[in-house]
């Protein structure tokens, strides 16, 4: 496909954000806005991110748009416009490349996302890159630097269960399971979640790209704070323990890419969080407590006692505390 029919098929007929001046179809994209902006990107390489042998390129798309849905979630903003850059190898076909498109804008109509520019050229590996927008109202970010003394330790939805996707479309057995398979090629991001609780006056989110051993580790540096986390109550989904009962512990911990939300919240706050994830029929589970320290860390308790979680897993079991 040459690069103007390209560009002619992915333009958009109309745009959601009334704030777009210019999009697709110049030398770059305007618009104006008297909000907090909020800029994120991702990059998705063939082989190390993503792999064609066990999604199509529309699940590609999705996925990839995801990753920046997931990151604007994470910092409480709205959604707004996202471009794309592209380095394709000669095997991708005209029908891979609309695919590809496709699938992001499955999930960008969720968020009323615009396609607004990017870039197509061809090379030796694929890479998808994705610049996403999003809109904050002043000072209303959230920052992984703003959990706090006694606030409580909050996820959305399940975990594990993108890691468990992949095993099942890597190494398939008699039956897969499509519960799993569909969380791990099409996750559904937290953003219009984050987005609704702006009536808080503080709150620290981050979101669960890279397991929430990672995550939660992040969120004790930045904000120089302890997190207890509370083992038995890290929600599982009943098809991840059941297909792969030995694994789910630890899938749940350390799997990554299920594009769920972590926080921490004044406890004054946990039923504005519970209303507002009844609003959207979202999962929310209390899995901890902050505490106070000089040494920043996590900690994951259980009925056998007290391990230091690490960002890629946890240590063996220290001493009972």
């Amino acid at each position: 496909m040459e690069e103007f029919e390209l560009i002619r098929k992915i333009t958009p007929a109309y745009y959601r954000q009334p704030s777009v001046v210019k999009g697709v179809g110049d030398d770059a994209f305007v618009f104006r806005s008297s909000e907090d902006i909020v800029f994120t990107t991702d990059t998705m390489v063939e082989e190390v991110h993503f792999s064609r042998k066990t999604m199509d390129t529309h699940a590609v798309g999705y996925r990839a748009l995801a990753a920046n849905v997931s990151d604007l979630a994470a910092m409480g903003s709205r959604p707004a416009f996202y471009s794309v850059s592209l380095v394709l190898t000669p095997d991708w076909t005209d029908e891979d490349i609309i695919a590809l498109y496709d699938g992001m804008e499955q999930l960008a109509g969720k968020h009323n996302m615009d396609l607004v520019g990017g870039d197509t050229v061809s090379g030796s590996q694929t890479v998808v890159a994705i610049t996403a927008h999003g809109y904050l109202p002043p000072d209303k970010g959230r920052y992984r630097s703003d959990a706090a003394d006694g606030d409580v330790i909050f996820v959305t939805g399940t975990l594990g269960d993108s890691r468990g996707g992949l095993e099942e479309l890597m190494n398939p057995g008699e039956s897969v399971s499509d519960y799993l398979i569909e969380r791990h090629r099409y996750p559904e991001p937290k953003a219009a979640f984050a987005a609704g609780l702006t009536s808080l006056s503080r709150l620290c989110l981050n979101d669960v790209s890279d397991g929430i051993a990672s995550e939660a580790n992040e969120i004790a540096t930045a904000s120089g704070m302890r997190l207890h986390l509370q083992k038995e109550k890290i929600p599982v989904s009943e098809e991840l323990k059941t297909r792969y009962p030995d694994q789910a512990g630890e899938w749940a911990l350390s799997g990554g890419e299920d594009f769920e939300l972590l926080g921490t919240v004044a406890p004054g706050d946990k039923e504005a969080l519970l209303e507002r994830a009844r609003e959207l029929d979202i999962r929310l589970t209390f899995i901890g407590t902050v505490s106070d320290s000089n040494l920043p860390e996590v900690l994951l308790h259980s009925s056998h006692g007290t391990e230091t979680l690490q960002s890629t897993g946890y240590t063996h079991l220290k001493e009972r505390r």
